[in-house]
């Protein structure tokens, strides 16, 4: 076997991927990452974590990062992370452009600040634990072993024609091997795109093509709550409509065979020839690290732009503040890899700061209820970082799952992906925590980078509201805006949340269109960066978020645009005119209801309905599926022919009886003829129960 044939940390670590390697390997005992001391210099990270806990100092700080930002932000990436050429200029921003830039003139490698500055002190400490799907078989990973792997994995793509700035697809669940990729991407200076392994060949083939990848990345299948995904069989479908593919790269997460044709690459026999060394590519600041790509209010995805040393250094220092990460912590972000908080909280920002971070690759209810409780007791994880969805579905299941386990180990509990309810806030806070950890609820986007709003960092003992994301990290500078464009001052308000000032994890730039980067963000409220959210903002000064103010619905935590839904729809012969709506959902936020009208000689609705769920899942992913799809005769309409999606909103969460001003519909007796349809629905579903 080829994993045999290339040492015995990295064959180790290929091997366990198929689950070869036995018994789970441990690192030796008495070893840990290195970390920065913390009375480390004036501007490290630890340094300022401990100056903003002093009593006064959190407001002192966040208004010298406000009004200083070269002050506050250039000793802080002196010292965090590790440069080949120090940066001559800390920022240089315009707003009115979308011209962002920081740190300029600087040059460092990524993959350098995540392994080998680790490897040099303590290169046995460990860098991963592995969460396999089965519980009990986690897999330990060492710094030495992921940049062995990384460099391995960095000359397999040099080998195949991969360059500094081609681009790289990763469609690739939770494994060291995904993160070895990012970091080999990183370590050579091409971009990765990773692909969430639950999007459809659709899908797949539609970021591969807009990004141009050169190479994809991927496993035979991959395993998630006791079930196999057939990836590679979504790839082989996907790049039959991806020219500019010349390789994909098949490594094994189990040991069965799947149809390898001319493109594929077996990566585990091609890994065995390289050398663990691999010299690393010094990068400009500004040069790009990643895309990902996330939906927008129109249908086609955007691919969000992040360089090198602004987004490594914000991932880095949040992680650090916001978790109060000490060394030795066991970090336990639990987000898939396809998304931003894997980016961020997975991967760079505690490799950058030579944490443990726990890669979970299974479900919260796999085998059962207690899978989150028992892996905390069992890898004794002390900040734990989930989605308030996987938290609303544990809830059902009872406090009993939780208490079976030991979770004495936890200090600090975090909530990411969408606002958080009350009842799940207390849930997680009094039955997980038992009311003595830490709470915070992050408010951040893919754009961001990494988290803007959230009760910590902040002064020793200072309170937490549930359910709120509260207090803005350093150098972000919230501002409400009204209808008119104005700012609104003051307490006890609500408005569009916009930020006034950049920092240096935000995104730079749509891939291939600047300018529709400048119309989604910058365009609505010029000088300012707007957000898409609406916020409040309490009598303490405090911002809750309130959710979206576009076209884009947070299904589970996975953002998505309505008209990606509604393209998919329109697919159908059946179907001339659909509309999608975000409403209430008690377990995953969100969800998509469709209006939809059909043919007269379309036959069954029923059928065409099923037809249409399929499609869906097909074109995008099955978490993209409406929950309810109701046909109607016609959609509401105004006259200039612009659907009214408000009123339907309305609909369907019992607000029919305040919609508003309706005089602008084409014909206002079509909200009676929705509503009647509707109540019939219910009435059926509700017989049926």
């Amino acid at each position: 076997m080829a994993a045999r044939t290339l040492g015995r940390g990295v064959g180790r670590l290929l091997g366990s991927l198929r689950g070869l390697s036995g018994q789970p390997a441990r690192p030796p005992c008495g070893v840990s990452a290195p970390r920065r001391a913390a009375s480390g210099p004036s501007g490290s990270a630890p340094a300022v974590a401990a100056a903003a806990a002093q009593p006064g100092s959190y407001p002192a700080l966040s208004a010298q990062a406000a009004r200083e930002p070269a002050a506050f932000w250039g000793p802080l990436a002196r010292d965090t992370l590790v440069w080949d050429t120090p940066y001559h200029t800390v920022w240089d921003c315009d707003f009115s452009t979308g011209k962002i830039g920081w740190f300029l003139g600087g040059q460092l490698n990524v993959s350098v600040n995540c392994l080998d500055q680790h490897v040099r002190k303590s290169p046995e400490s460990v860098a991963l634990i592995w969460e396999r799907d089965e519980p009990g078989t986690e897999v330990r990973i060492t710094y030495r072993e992921l940049l062995e792997t990384t460099c391995r994995l960095a000359n397999t793509l040099k080998r195949h024609g991969v360059h500094r700035g081609d681009r790289v697809a990763i469609y690739m669940p939770v494994s060291p091997l995904a993160v070895a990729a990012m970091l080999a991407c990183a370590r050579i200076g091409a971009v990765h795109t990773v692909i969430f392994a639950g999007f459809s060949a659709e899908s797949l083939a539609g970021r591969i093509n807009d990004a141009k990848c050169k190479v994809v990345i991927t496993f035979n299948q991959g395993l998630r709550g006791g079930r196999v995904v057939e990836l590679k069989k979504i790839v082989d479908e996907a790049v039959k409509h991806c020219p500019t593919v010349q390789h994909v790269l098949v490594a094994h997460r189990t040991d069965n065979k799947v149809h390898m044709g001319d493109l594929d690459v077996p990566l585990e026999q091609e890994m065995a020839k390289e050398d663990p060394v691999c010299a690393p590519e010094s990068m400009g600041s500004e040069d790009m690290l990643f895309m990902l790509y996330t939906s927008g209010s129109t249908g086609m995805p955007k691919g969000i732009v992040h360089t090198q040393a602004g987004y490594l250094l914000y991932a880095a220092l949040t992680h650090k503040l916001v978790f109060d990460h000490q060394p030795g912590d066991i970090f336990g972000c639990v987000a898939d890899i396809g998304w931003i908080t894997g980016h961020s909280y997975v991967v760079y920002g505690p490799l950058c700061n030579g944490a443990t971070s726990v890669l979970f690759e299974s479900t919260p209810v796999y085998p059962n209820a207690g899978r989150y409780w028992e892996t905390v007791e069992r890898l004794k994880i002390n900040q734990f970082y989930g989605a308030p969805t996987a938290v609303r579905l544990l809830l059902k299941y009872g406090d009993a799952w939780v208490k079976k386990y030991d979770r004495s180990s936890l200090r600090t509990l975090g909530s990411v992906g969408e606002p958080i309810n009350c009842e799940a806030w207390e849930w997680l806070h009094r039955v997980v925590g038992d009311s003595r950890c830490t709470l915070v609820d992050t408010w951040w986007q893919t754009e961001t980078g990494g988290i803007c709003i959230a009760p910590r960092p902040s002064e020793e003992g200072a309170e937490i509201l549930p359910a709120m994301a509260m207090r803005p990290f350093f150098g972000i500078v919230p501002v409400l805006m009204d209808e008119k464009g104005s700012v609104v001052e003051g307490s006890n308000v609500s408005g569009a949340l916009c930020i006034s000032q950049a920092w240096p994890g935000m995104a730079r730039t749509i891939y291939g269109d600047h300018q529709r980067f400048v119309d989604a963000y910058f365009k609505a409220y010029p000088g300012y960066y707007f957000t898409g959210d609406g916020a409040y903002r309490t009598e303490g000064g405090y911002y809750q978020i309130t959710g979206r103010m576009d076209d884009v619905i947070n299904i589970s935590g996975h953002r998505l645009g309505t008209a990606e839904i509604e393209d998919a729809i329109a697919d159908h012969p059946a179907v001339p005119e659909s509309a999608v709506i975000g409403y209430p959902h008690d377990i995953k936020g969100e969800a998509a209801f469709a209006f939809i009208v059909v043919k007269d000689s379309a036959g069954d609705s029923d059928v065409v309905v099923q037809e249409l769920k399929s499609m869906v899942a097909t074109k995008i992913a099955k978490y993209a599926v409406p929950d309810e799809i109701l046909v109607v005769k016609r959609l509401p309409k105004t006259r200039s022919g612009k659907v009214m999606r408000r009123l339907l909103r309305k609909i369907i969460t019992s607000e029919a009886q305040e919609l508003g001003d309706t005089t602008t519909l084409e014909d206002p007796s079509i909200i009676a003829e929705i509503l009647s349809v509707y109540q019939k629905c219910k009435d059926k579903q509700a017989a049926a129960k």
